[in-house]
């Protein structure tokens, strides 16, 4: 049996030591640093060697056909992954490789773009480059030093934004309130209309 467990609780750059037959890996669910450097648990003994950690990036999307090509199967031709059988890099039967991964996120008009130890990114219109490798927190921007690296890097974003379907106009609304699903908890009800009562006359 293969078991994954991903947690968004930390910025840890590296995952601690696992049992026999787990892997740790860093993967990419959000936009902000603690969301961008996210530790991975794999546990596959006969397949993973316990205690060992990869350095490979990888994104969320990548577990469809990780988990698919781990069943002995492949997605539908018709409906190819975005992700990629990262099953290789984890069982040691190939090396880590650079990534190119994009994001773009409603709330603040975020953007960013991560592209081997470099990152841009964009919130609410202030725009920065990381090196996220020797700057984990994101706190030295520095787009001004490496010009080159962060106008490649917000072009490439904006090729990469022109083949997606356009952004909603607004943030999706909630079909649930607060009181009827426990993680809505952030959305209220409208108070309930206070009916109208017609008194007889007199």
């Amino acid at each position: 049996m293969c078991a994954c467990l991903a947690s968004r609780s930390s910025p840890t750059s590296r995952t601690r030591p696992g049992r026999a037959g787990t892997i740790g890996l860093r993967f990419s669910v959000n936009i902000d640093y603690c969301g961008l450097r996210i530790p991975s648990i794999v546990r596959w003994p006969g397949r993973i060697a316990g205690r060992s950690v990869s350095e490979q990036v990888m994104i969320t999307m990548d577990w469809v056909p990780t988990l698919l090509a781990a069943a002995g199967t492949s997605p539908d031709a018709a409906y190819p992954s975005d992700g990629e059988d990262l099953g290789p890099v984890m069982t040691g039967r190939a090396a880590p490789h650079p990534r190119k991964l994009y994001w773009r996120y409603k709330a603040g008009s975020q953007r960013a773009v991560r592209d081997g130890d470099w990152k841009y990114l964009r919130i609410t219109g202030n725009e920065f480059l990381f090196d996220v490798v020797k700057d984990p927190r994101e706190r030295a921007n520095l787009k001004d030093r490496h010009r080159e690296v962060f106008d490649r890097l917000k072009s490439d974003w904006e090729a990469w934004n022109d083949t997606m379907l356009p952004e909603r106009p607004r943030p999706a609304t909630y079909g649930n309130p607060g009181n009827f699903v426990a993680d809505h908890y952030g959305v209220t009800n409208p108070a309930p209309a206070v009916p109208s009562v017609s008194l007889p006359t007199r």
